[in-house]
């Protein structure tokens, strides 16, 4: 196989389907259409193909030999709640909803990848699962109801890869350690004895006693957690009350707490729900902490990621660099499927200044270098072409 042309001779598929997918966006659990439109471009494939896998999920295999190892590949295809405000023919056309992280690139290039493995199918060294993953953004994901219903049934290796808008284009990035933190939630409500904001001290003050609780539990990484170790607590709502004169009843906190240390989650997570506690009592108010323990930390196989940097440091078409990046505290239910088999979770750079594409991801004005495909697609296609040279 001639991967460059190849993948020119492809890529226009890729980025109109790109477009396609960008222009009709669906939320976590609720991409029914989505799911659709990737079954109908991958039923006339040699592939075994399975739908409603552990939800919305949809699974493709290409079987090449009994005898051989099996790769998996995994794209995610929801979209968040935000009205998109990029000028471009491309655009939402679903009031509210855009895929502003890039997963309609992931599902663009791997429906495109399935197309190009199926033509050559009789090359291959490997065997092939795509896996099109459902609500990634929304806790619980679909990752871990996916593994339940099987779709890495045989699969001996996992990769994947986040486009990255703030990274230049045809960019690869690993990182051995944690690509991706835990991410745990938390809401917390309070409990306490409203009255007229005249005479506060007839009550048992809501606001007040919440106002410390914040700034308590903002001393726990500061003052509890190891300075060599990593955790970030951030109070991100806090929502009580109506009038200016009526002192309110309860009152609720949401908040996130990233960690990379199984014990620092631990120790973090029971340090709420103690300060919670400690400072309910100090101000006669009943503080219920509810924690949501959300992905963990992704964490990837050193051998798995010195396989994929070799390949992309090596007689290259598209990939212009190759850099170690730090370890993010964003969250990604990818690392389900790497507490299974060991594998590899990369980032691709989408972004150029140039063209105006310099937007965060989640940002009303997210978009990518559509040239990007071109690196993802070609990273794909050495992974499985060069595996049987891998001492798996």
């Amino acid at each position: 196989m001639n991967i460059r042309e190849v993948i020119l001779d492809h890529f226009e598929d890729a980025v109109k389907r790109r477009r396609h997918l960008h222009m009709y966006p669906e939320l976590s659990f609720k991409e029914h259409e989505t799911k659709k439109y990737i079954y109908n471009e991958l039923k006339d494939l040699p592939l075994e193909i399975e739908r409603d896998v552990g939800g919305n999920g949809v699974v493709a295999r290409l079987i090449v030999n009994d005898d051989y190892k099996t790769v998996a590949f995994r794209a995610d295809f929801d979209a968040l709640e935000i009205q998109e405000e990029n000028d471009v023919e491309y655009k939402s056309k679903n009031e509210g909803v855009m895929h502003a992280c890039g997963h309609d690139a992931h599902t663009a290039a791997l429906i495109t990848f399935a197309h190009i493995l199926s033509d050559y199918k009789d090359e291959l060294p490997v065997n092939v699962v795509f896996i099109f993953q459902h609500a990634e953004e929304l806790v619980p994901g679909g990752a871990k109801s996916m593994i339940e219903d099987g779709c890495l049934d045989g699969v001996d290796y996992f990769f994947g890869t986040h486009v990255a808008a703030l990274e230049p284009v045809h960019q690869f990035g690993w990182n051995y350690d944690s690509m991706y933190a835990n991410a745990d939630t938390f809401t917390i409500t309070a409990t306490g004895k409203g009255g007229h904001g005249a005479a506060p001290h007839t009550s048992h003050d809501p606001i007040l006693a919440s106002a410390y609780l914040i700034e308590q539990l903002q001393s726990i990484v500061s003052r509890n957690v190891d300075p060599l170790k990593s955790a970030v607590l951030s109070i991100t709502a806090f929502n009580s009350g109506h009038a200016f004169n009526v002192i309110p009843n309860g009152t609720e906190l949401k908040g996130t707490l990233r960690t990379y240390d199984s014990d620092v989650r631990e120790f973090v997570l029971s340090r709420i729900e103690e300060v919670a506690k400690g400072v309910g009592l100090s101000q006669n108010v009943d503080f219920n902490v509810d924690i949501h323990r959300g992905y963990p930390a992704l964490k990837n196989d050193v051998k798995m990621t010195d396989y994929v940097r070799g390949l992309a440091e090596e007689d290259v078409n598209f990939v212009e660099s190759v850099v170690e990046l730090p370890s993010s505290m964003g969250g990604e239910d990818a690392a389900y499927y790497l507490q299974k088999v060991p594998g590899c979770y990369f980032s691709t750079g989408v972004g150029n200044v140039d063209k105006g594409i310099e937007y965060p991801h989640h940002h009303p004005k997210f978009d990518i270098d559509e040239e990007g495909l071109k690196s993802v697609l070609e990273l794909f296609l050495k992974i499985v072409l060069n595996f049987d040279k891998v001492d798996a």
